[in-house]
């Protein structure tokens, strides 16, 4: 492994790509410890503070993790998530057999707490309005991928089963329309980057001034009023959205009447 010192490109750039290539390739699997910094400055010819730079880029992207007193691990590569947010109802209203096969989610905790800005904007409702908050974790690989919450007005969800600290044996909207009375005829879904909180990170396992990708989906009533708001955070560099849909056929255009002369 070597580094062109006239190259354009900065020398722990060009050492990041080719890790990266190596990684890809397979050369370190997830969970291998990459050799120490002193070995690779060696190995590439440069200063141990280059490859320090290689590393927390690669730590940035989410591809290496660092564990204090042990060395640095590959962590993965991207992810691909089929988890926007049509996909949590399935083809037929129910769990999307993929995304249960892949990821295992956990209930993280129930309970009141004032509806942050963008929640209490959805429902139309002042900030920090007491609101019902059902927290939960998604996990693949034996690593969290997911950090999300689904919020629901106090008056709807008291005395319910949505108050209660237990998974469900079904989808959570089911158990919504049971419990409130109304049924999910509509949803948007807004995706944001943005800086991850100090819990995210740590949650995520993920450096600080490692970027999110943010979900906000707001699920409505056949007459437009909100349900619920969901809430689903993922780490941006090792995570790709993908949703596969039908485009719809050209519509003939319709033959001119027989009778018009036209110029």
């Amino acid at each position: 492994m070597t580094i062109n010192p006239g190259a354009a490109e900065f020398p722990h750039r060009q050492i990041a790509a080719q890790l990266r290539e190596r990684i890809r390739r397979g050369d370190w699997n997830p969970g291998e410890r990459l050799p120490s910094i002193p070995a690779m400055a060696e190995m590439f010819g440069v200063a141990k503070q280059t490859v320090q730079r290689t590393v927390d880029q690669l730590r940035v992207e989410g591809i290496l993790i660092t564990k204090p007193g042990s060395g640095t691990y590959v962590r993965g590569t991207r992810r691909r998530l089929n988890r926007l947010s049509r996909g949590r109802y399935g083809a037929h209203r129910g769990y999307h057999a993929d995304l249960a096969a892949r990821y295992r989610q956990q209930l993280a905790g129930v309970g009141r707490e004032a509806a942050p800005p963008e929640v209490a904007d959805a429902f139309g409702v002042r900030d920090g309005t007491e609101m019902l908050v059902r927290r939960h974790l998604v996990r693949a690989d034996d690593a969290t991928v997911e950090v999300g919450a689904s919020w629901f007005r106090v008056t709807d969800a008291t005395g319910t089963s949505l108050e209660r600290a237990e998974a469900f044996g079904r989808p959570l909207y089911q158990e919504a329309e049971e419990a409130i009375g109304r049924r999910y005829a509509s949803a948007t879904d807004t995706i944001s980057a943005r800086q991850p909180s100090r819990e995210e990170a740590e949650i995520l396992q993920i450096r600080p001034d490692t970027p999110v990708l943010h979900l906000l989906h707001v699920a409505f009533d056949e007459t437009r009023k909100p349900i619920e708001v969901a809430q689903a955070t993922w780490p941006g560099p090792m995570t790709t959205l993908t949703e596969e849909y039908r485009i719809p056929a050209p519509v003939p255009e319709p033959d001119p009447d027989p009778g018009l002369t036209l110029a």
